[in-house]
Order: structure tokens, then sequence, then C-alpha cells
């Protein structure tokens, strides 16, 4: 069943949704499957620490613009301890505590944004002797985030850097370009091929709906932009995690119907016909069924500890697995208990389509 239609009516944009989410904690049962996974480590500054700011100013980008984020501004005494946390957690994302990939760090600055749901730190560390730069997150730990992020890890062909402590989440940075900004400045490069734009739009619908990750308007996803020896090559990247399997409008999870991705629709339709789209949503399947096959156990067991747990209200499940028995013509959406029910069966129903 095709999702994403070329030649069809224009999507409306109107998707809301339907309220904040609230933050889930991480209960003992994932953390357990954290540290099987090696995504659990101690670290030596948590998230409640960085909050203890005690003022902040705005950051302006280079036009002048509010971005939404902060500086905070911390108690001089405080400004060591925070520094060499932060230092030592950058060694522990990016190889294992080795402390050494830091001795010649620092840390530039640290941004604040109220906006999301996490209200993540954003960490910009700089090589003193070459002026490189890096950027990671602190976030609040929210288990509807960690199971977006484990998803895909296994899912898509991305892969995730994240650990987890308790109640404190780090992230590495997913390099690319934000897909607001590229829609409206570089999608017209006459460089670029507007066919593969829009192939890689398709897949990434599909893998969305296939997922359940919500809420991905152009902001919420980066593009990345590989030269190949005769052409270029684009990937679209989540990189908002948030609304994993939460709502229960079924086109939260189709990042077709989102007004800030009229621009990607609409080079879908103008340059792909019902043909290639189904092809590019087949490829998309099929890359995804080998990833499932290679990954079985660890899907299982990340299965067998979100079964349990209530991360969206009772109304959003029924409305969401209503939605899907029309959409597939399959009824046996309406035995599903749970989000996590649900993203089985997607699962069961791409390997039938793939099989066919």
């Amino acid at each position: 069943m095709s999702t994403l239609k070329a030649n069809g009516p224009v999507p409306t944009g109107d998707v809301k949704i339907s309220q904040k989410k609230p933050i889930f904690p991480i209960k003992p049962a994932l953390h357990k499957y954290l540290k099987e996974y090696q995504r659990e480590v101690k670290l030596p500054l948590s998230y409640r620490e960085l909050c203890n700011f005690s003022d902040s100013v705005p950051v302006y980008d280079k036009e002048g613009k509010d971005t939404l984020w902060e500086t905070p501004l911390y108690p001089p005494n405080e400004i060591v301890h925070i520094h060499e946390g932060l230092k030592q957690i950058y060694a522990l994302l990016k190889a294992s505590g080795n402390n050494r990939i830091v001795e010649h760090k620092f840390i530039d600055r640290i941004d604040y944004c109220a906006f999301g749901n996490t209200h993540p730190f954003r960490i910009r560390i700089v090589n003193r002797l070459n002026d490189v730069y890096d950027y990671f997150y602190v976030k609040q730990a929210d288990a509807s985030r960690v199971y977006g992020l484990e998803l895909e890890e296994i899912m898509s062909p991305n892969r995730v850097n994240f650990v987890v402590d308790e109640h404190t989440l780090v992230e590495e940075h997913i390099v690319g370009i934000p897909g607001d900004v590229f829609s409206k400045r570089l999608m017209e490069n006459p460089d670029y091929n507007p066919i593969r734009i829009a192939k890689e739009f398709v897949k990434f619908n599909e893998r969305c709906f296939i997922m359940l990750l919500g809420d991905m308007r152009s902001y919420n996803y980066v593009m990345q932009i590989t030269p190949d020896f005769d052409d270029f090559q684009f990937r679209i990247r989540a990189i908002d995690f948030d609304q994993e399997f939460y709502e229960g409008n079924m086109k939260v999870y189709m990042p077709q119907f989102f007004k800030e991705n009229f621009a990607y629709v609409l080079l879908a339709m103008e340059h792909l016909t019902e043909k290639t789209v189904q092809q590019y949503q087949q490829e998309e399947r099929s890359s995804i069924v080998h990833r499932v096959r290679i990954e079985r156990h660890r899907l299982a067991a990340l299965r067998d500890v979100s079964q349990n747990e209530q991360l969206s209200p009772p109304e959003n499940i029924a409305l969401l697995k209503t939605q899907l028995a029309a959409h597939y013509r399959n009824q046996d959406y309406h035995q599903c208990k749970s989000m996590t029910d649900i993203i089985e069966l997607n699962i069961k129903n791409v390997i039938r389509q793939v099989k066919l």
C-alpha cells in the first residue's frame, strides 16, 4: 500500500501535534537493555547539574534572529567542574572514556534550549591546536526518545551514538544541513539532481511510517550530501526522536503531510511517477527487512522491554490501530494492545510485502 503518491492531490499540510508529549522516565528493564548493549555509562556530570545556572542570554544567528537557544551563565566557582565534566563526557561518547582525545580540547560554549521536549544543552568543544570544533548534546533522559534512537539504529541505514546515565541522555551531533534550510536555499542548486532528492524523501517518508517516528517537520531532520564520482548522493536523517510512537493520528508519522515539507512533496510529484514512487518504497522496505533480520535478537529484546511500558495514552493507541487497520486493510491491527504491537505488525506487513 503506497503512502506518498505521485501525480495525486497535494497534501494540505494541516497535520497538528495534539499536545506536548510528557517526559517518560527510563525504567529498570530499559536500563538493563541499555547496559547490555553498552549504552549505559556512569557520567561525571548530570543533566540536573547543568540546569543550575543563575541567568542566561539569548543566542542570535548571523542575521540577528533569535535562535530560541540561550547561553546559560554559571557561578564562577562551578565553571571548572562543569567544563571538566563535559570534556570527560565527550571522551566517553567518542572514545569509551579515553581522556587522551580531550587533552588539547576546551569547552567553547554551552547553549540551552527551553523550546524542545527534552530541554537540551548543546555543547561546543574545540581543539586548541587547530580550532576544529565538534558538538554534542546533554538532555533529559526520555524513554520515548531512547526507543526512537534504538529503532533508528536497528531499522535505518544510520548509526546513532548516545549514552545514558539515570536521568541524563548524551547524544552525538548528527552532521547535515537542516531540512528547512536545504529546501529554501539549496534544493534548486543546478548541480543537484532533483530526482535523487525526491527519491530520498520517499524512502524517508516510508521509513518513518513503518517505525512510527512522528513530527518529522523539515527542521527535525537534516540533509546529508555526499559527492559521488559523477553525481551527488543525498540522505535524510532524523535528529529529533521525541515523538516516537506517541500520537494517535496516522499522518503524524508521514512527513509528506506536514506543510513544512511541502517543497519536498512538490519535488516528488513533479519528478516521480506512481511507478517509481512504489519502486523506491519497495527498495526501502527490502532494506528494512534486511536490517531486521540481521538485528532480530536486539529488536526482540527491545520489543520485550517496551511491551510492558505505557508510553502513549490508550486513546492514541486505539485511534492509530483503527486508522492503520483501514489503511492496510488488515483487521489484525484491532488486536494490538500497545504501540509496540503496532510496530511489530508493521514489520510483519513489510516482510510479507517484500516476499510478494
